[in-house]
């Protein structure tokens, strides 16, 4: 790979190897990794395909919460139930960083922007709500249920009706976003005004992926949104593309440069060319074609500097709208979803957590990351379930422990990992229970049980609390029938006797006293 690499050209093979290892999933669909970690992903509302990520491991249950939005107008909602009653939660949506959510156009002389109206719940209002004896289905409902649609249609009502003032004036649009729902949405409500303003202006997708993407609508509906859905089941187009396309007001080419495009193209004309950037794809040919017309239109996202986007086609006498779509959670509602939620431990960004609005109240932990710090995590548990083979079952000899209200057993298999399960299957050779075997002892042993059992058996014998050897060691010093000496540690018990029975006797007394299998 280096010497493709330093041609500076990446060897085709080795993309096409890369592509290979990359798996798609269906939504929530379980995948396993190196057969303990089970996947699943669920919809983040963010985009069609945008997900939350839940990793179950043997000992953690973790979270990856990326962007979300609660209501999408074509995306499956957020699906935060399917990620409730997991440890760990790794909060990875920085969206709220980026400022509040607006439109604005911008002639580079002068500016003018539209805020829509609506009110959004504060953090004070979400805690009063929380306080009060209002069920838990009302406090989730106010929290998904905040108006966010509202602000989207009216921002793409903004961008449609600048368009048509734009097509109006016999000026041609470009929209280089690369955000697909956008896209899909403003195609259907630009069409809906132009057919009701009495304008045939045809619509380009200018894109090398955009019929793949397209036709990939079709194949995953269980990503859209409940109003989408329903439109599969009633045998309508999922999407306004699709009759449009039919209707040659739509048109889909791979290049700019396609003759058939030439064949067809007219001017004014909308084009959608998701290449934001401005520095690459047909958006380059089309801004120095059209940026001296000031009845142009240019629609950019927010987030691009515009001036250094713009310089390389300066002077610009076209409009330019820039516009900020939802593309997250909104600070307020953070800490409520958390509550919700109700993690052990919560991994959140240093950089978010001096803006949260209240302080957390509930029982999770806030370890606060950096980008490039290492942190470490505390286990929620040190033990994991292990799943017995039937045949495994049946051979177990449990043996209830005298100081505890338990039982153990020994057995013999082997240990197997599949699909997250811990699995303890048996091995090929029977199992003789008959054959002897060593039991296996544990615990301390007390000295002071051990000389009563002892003298049961007819053995006397006294503790020599005034012997302790340099290793902490403890003695029982036998004298009847004959001497003996038990020197017992922590981790060790020594039995010297002249005599074999005694030293058998003894033996034995100590596997008594002591829990064994």
């Amino acid at each position: 790979m280096g010497q493709s690499w330093a041609l500076g050209n990446l060897c085709i093979a080795h993309v096409k190897e890369c592509i290979q290892k990359t798996q798609s999933l269906k939504y929530a669909e379980e995948v396993y990794h190196n057969g303990t970690l089970v996947i699943k992903a669920f919809s983040s509302g963010l985009e069609i395909g945008a997900s939350n990520w839940v990793i179950n491991g043997p000992k953690r249950n973790f979270t990856w919460l990326s962007s979300s939005i609660f209501a999408s107008r074509h995306a499956m909602g957020f699906d935060y139930n399917s990620l409730q009653g997991n440890g760990v939660i790794l909060f990875s949506d920085f969206s709220s960083m980026c400022g509040n959510v607006s439109v604005g156009i911008n002639a580079y002389r002068s500016m003018n922007q539209i805020r829509p109206k609506v009110n959004s719940p504060t953090g004070s209002d979400f805690s009063t709500l929380r306080d009060g004896n209002n069920s838990k289905e009302d406090f989730i409902k106010s929290v998904t249920d905040t108006g966010e649609n509202t602000v989207e249609i009216d921002k793409l009502a903004f961008i449609c009706s600048c368009a048509i003032d734009s097509v109006r004036e016999g000026g041609s649009v470009l929209i280089p976003i690369g955000r697909l729902g956008i896209i899909l949405q403003l195609l259907e409500q630009i069409s809906i005004s132009l057919e009701s303003s009495n304008l045939n202006v045809p619509m380009f997708i200018i894109s090398d992926v955009a019929e793949e993407i397209l036709s990939l609508m079709n194949v995953v509906p269980e990503w859209l949104c409940e109003q989408r859905q329903q439109k599969l089941y009633s045998g309508e187009a999922l999407f306004g593309h699709v009759k449009l396309i039919k209707e040659k007001k739509l048109h889909l080419f791979h290049t700019i440069h396609s003759p058939n495009l030439l064949a067809i193209w007219k001017e004014p004309c909308i084009v959608f060319s998701p290449h934001w950037s401005l520095r690459q794809g047909p958006a380059i040919h089309l801004l120095r074609r059209w940026s001296a017309d000031k009845r142009c239109l240019l629609v950019l996202e927010q987030g691009v500097d515009a001036d250094i986007a713009l310089l390389p086609f300066k002077p610009i006498a076209m409009k330019v709208l820039q516009c900020s779509f939802l593309s997250g959670i909104e600070m307020q509602k953070i800490q409520p979803l958390l509550e919700i939620l109700r993690p052990k431990l919560i991994l959140f960004p240093e950089d978010l957590m001096a803006h949260m609005i209240t302080s957390h109240t509930g029982s999770s932990v806030y370890f606060g990351y950096s980008e490039n710090e290492t942190i470490c995590v505390p286990r929620s548990r040190d033990e994991f379930e292990v799943d017995l083979a039937t045949d495994l079952v049946f051979q177990l000899q449990p043996r209830r422990i005298k100081q505890e209200n338990a039982a153990i057993a020994r057995l013999k298999g082997k240990y197997h990992v599949h699909h997250g399960r811990h699995l303890l299957i048996s091995e090929n050779e029977p199992v003789n229970h008959s054959q002897s075997r060593l039991l296996l002892q544990w615990g301390s042993l007390d000295l002071t049980l051990l000389l009563l059992a002892l003298r049961e058996k007819g053995i006397n014998g006294s503790i020599d609390n005034d012997g302790m050897g340099e290793h902490n060691s403890c003695f029982l010093r036998i004298y009847e029938p004959k001497k003996a000496l038990i020197e017992t540690t922590g981790t060790l018990t020594v039995v010297s006797a002249v005599d074999e029975t005694l030293a058998s006797i003894i033996f034995q007394t100590i596997c008594s006293v002591l829990d064994a299998i």
